[in-house]
């Protein structure tokens, strides 16, 4: 019996490259396909697939919102991430989901076959390089909702002016979350916190709309 495969990945070249790799395989075949975390829930309800290899970053519900419903749907779902961010936080997000896999997208293909068949037989495939990641994410302390906040707009070359005016906060108050972002990044000045927020998938990258 052939291992049932559900791909969601928004961008169509990406997903029918995946999906002739492994229709490619004796034991294996692509039972659904998606292009949203929305579509990649109704059509996992729909098909049961034995393993789900899911983008992070897609239009309307990512792949994090997938994940979540999925497990809630089925709390055993076997689930891949395949992405090509590797920053921590988006590490730590998909994984504290329920992933069970996490690829880069510049994986081989034989290594994304192998981790299909080692997650649907109930183990893990987190690559060394990923696993560092996550450990040093774990200790990391968080920033919070309005830190995160002002480090966005430190991103686009706002002053501690213009964020306390976009904000509606006092500039002493903006100074304190720059000050403490700065700190829990471990980052030199304000564009290194941005760089670093950005390298870490706490932000998105200036113009960045890939999956």
């Amino acid at each position: 019996m052939n291992l049932r495969v559900l791909v969601a990945d928004d961008h169509l070249i990406v997903r029918l490259g995946l999906v002739a790799l492994i229709d490619g395989e004796s034991d294996m075949q692509v039972v659904a396909q998606a292009a949203n975390g929305r579509e990649a829930l109704d059509q996992f309800r729909t098909h049961r697939p034995d393993v789900t290899l899911i983008d992070l970053r897609m239009p309307g519900e990512d792949g994090v919102y997938a994940i979540e419903a999925i497990r809630e749907v089925e709390p055993s779902a076997r689930i891949i991430v395949l992405t090509i961010h590797k920053g921590d936080d988006a590490v730590y997000r998909a994984l504290q989901a329920g992933a069970k896999g996490y690829l880069l997208k510049n994986v081989a293909g034989d290594e994304l076959l192998a981790a299909i068949r080692k997650v649907h037989a109930g183990e893990s495939w987190i690559p060394p390089e990923i696993a560092e990641r996550m450990a040093a994410r774990l200790l990391q302390v968080p920033l919070s909702a309005r830190e995160i906040e002002v480090v966005k707009l430190i991103a686009q070359g706002l002053s501690n002016k213009r964020i306390a005016d976009h904000l509606q906060l006092g500039e002493s108050t903006v100074r304190t979350h720059v000050a403490s972002l700065m700190t829990k990044l471990g980052a030199d000045n304000r564009t290194h916190a941005a760089n670093l927020a950005q390298e870490r998938n706490i932000i998105a990258p200036a113009g960045d709309d890939e999956g």
